[in-house]
């Protein structure tokens, strides 16, 4: 069950940017592609014709038994050339054509692709390394096109092309735990001659899930203190792991080339992929049904599976939109479904050591009760007068027994599952401008970097980066800071 859901998640990283709206060829932005994770064949990149030809990662386990193995699943995605032709007098000739409308009905030529998933052997921990080749066969299927009368009116000619890979697996013991490498490198025999051969022997949205058995996966984001050490060795290219699967379980690892937090999940409000994540399903969903019919036509004629999202923004229902409208979340808390969900399969499995031992110890889902509410008298709760005593800038807040205020520098920690480019910031040195309380009583730490050219004007208007105060290690006044340029390579 947990490696179906990571699927759900892995399947989002495979289609995301393959088409964007729009969803016709016309556009602009869907005339340049493709999208994240391609693995271009090697030489590509220095030739300026493709992408480069490796990604790796490194993750951490523990728990290692004896005969502890771990499975990868290398998914992405396959060229396929759509090519359509038109009938001619002579039956054994086909006439290229940019377009074919037969009836109501048209088709564009264009680049489809196929979805990969290829298990390869268990790799066992024991070993040093490993290697594991991959070869996906290229082919041609033909699909005959006839008008209302049943009379041949042409053909699509759909082309794949050969993609062939190496997937490198290691092992190496750390402090107790064990840190395991993955690289997977395009091996393609042949040099591209030009964009259109790179592309066609790429692997388009590569990532990879890996599924251990006898050993458990430790979370590079918030590792537990006995696997710091392990874990600030690991070293990421082109991609960045995440625990997946259901929230709480540790076997199951998504190597993924977006940053995403552990145990990504998809919403279950949403009807259906639409291929760009950034954006709120509710508003593209909108701006779908805004389009014209010709623009629709446009769309279907240019993918299946563009045809498929028009279809299905045109079919949704007021209720299934109304889903989409929004929803109350607490980022922070496990939800009482997922946690059932995993007890189902094991009593252990949804339990969660920071509740304790005790089921109903679980943290509620805050979907499912009445949010909290506070009191400040007579005066509105954003009115200053409310707290006067509230001054972020002399204010301070104690972290590590040292007071943290305006003009403190700190080094960057962050460690919660807030924006996924606080990562970029981490070990970075900042300048504390402010500390905010908000009306739950949380508190934030606003900085700014110090190695940033703008930091000045960033805090002359007010644009802060925020972390909590766990996030932040105080440091002395005249304390000497790095700088911090652009890596191919981050440091988890």
């Amino acid at each position: 069950m947990s490696l179906e859901l990571a699927r759900t998640v892995a399947d989002a990283v495979l289609f995301e940017g393959y088409l964007l709206y729009p969803y016709r060829a016309t556009s602009s932005k869907n005339q340049v592609r493709w999208q994240f994770g391609v693995l271009g064949p090697p030489g590509a990149a220095d030739a300026g014709l493709g992408e480069a030809a490796e990604m790796a990662a490194e993750c951490v386990l523990g728990a290692v038994g004896p005969d502890a193995q771990v499975t990868a699943h290398l998914r992405f995605l396959q060229l396929q050339t759509r090519s359509v032709e038109r009938a001619t007098d002579d039956p054994q000739r086909f006439e290229p054509v940019e377009q074919l409308t037969i009836g109501t009905r048209s088709w564009l030529s264009w680049d489809e692709a196929v979805e990969r998933e290829i298990a390869l052997p268990s790799y066992s921990l024991a070993d040093p390394q490993d290697v594991f080749p991959v070869e996906v066969d290229g082919g041609v299927d033909i699909e005959e096109l006839r008008d209302d009368e049943g009379s041949r009116a042409g053909r699509i000619v759909r082309r794949r092309y050969p993609v062939r890979a190496t997937v490198t697996m290691s092992a190496l013991t750390v402090d107790g735990f064990v840190r395991m490498g993955i690289t997977v490198r395009n091996a393609a025999a042949a040099p591209a001659g030009d964009k259109d051969e790179a592309i066609r022997a790429s692997l388009i949205g590569a990532h990879v899930l890996l599924s251990a058995r006898a050993a458990d996966f430790v979370s590079l984001l918030e590792p537990p203190d006995d696997a710091a050490a392990a874990v600030a060795g690991c070293t990421q290219s082109r991609c960045w792991p995440v625990m997946a699967g259901l929230p709480g379980s540790t076997d199951l690892v998504l190597v993924s080339p977006i940053i995403l937090y552990d145990y990504p999940e998809v919403a279950d409000q949403s009807a259906g992929a639409l291929f760009d994540s950034t954006e709120i399903d509710e508003i593209l969903t909108l701006r779908v049904m805004t389009l014209t019919d010709a623009e629709k036509a446009e769309a279907r004629a240019t993918d299946p599976r563009a045809a498929e999202i028009i279809d299905r923004c045109d079919a949704m229902s007021p209720e299934a939109l109304a889903q989409l409208h929004g929803i109350l979340r607490d980022p922070h808390a496990l939800a009482a479904g997922a946690l059932d969900a995993a007890a189902t399969l094991d009593p252990m499995a949804g339990v969660d050591e920071r509740f304790g031992d005790d089921v109903g110890e679980r943290l509620v889902d805050l979907r499912d009760v009445e949010p909290p509410t506070f009191t400040t008298g007579d005066v509105p709760w954003w009115d200053p007068e409310t707290d006067a005593s509230v001054q972020p800038d002399v204010d301070s807040v104690l972290v590590d027994g040292e007071p943290v205020a305006r003009g403190s520098l700190v080094r960057l920690r962050p460690s919660r599952r807030a924006d996924a480019q606080d990562l970029f910031f981490a070990g970075q040195t900042a300048r504390v401008s402010a500390v905010h309380s908000d009306v739950d009583g949380n508190v934030h730490v606003a900085v700014v970097l110090l190695d940033d050219p703008a930091a000045e004007m960033h805090e002359w208007y007010g644009r802060f980066l925020y972390f909590a105060p766990d996030e932040v290690e105080p440091l002395p006044p005249d304390s000497p800071h790095p700088v911090h340029g652009n890596r191919e390579e981050s440091r988890s």
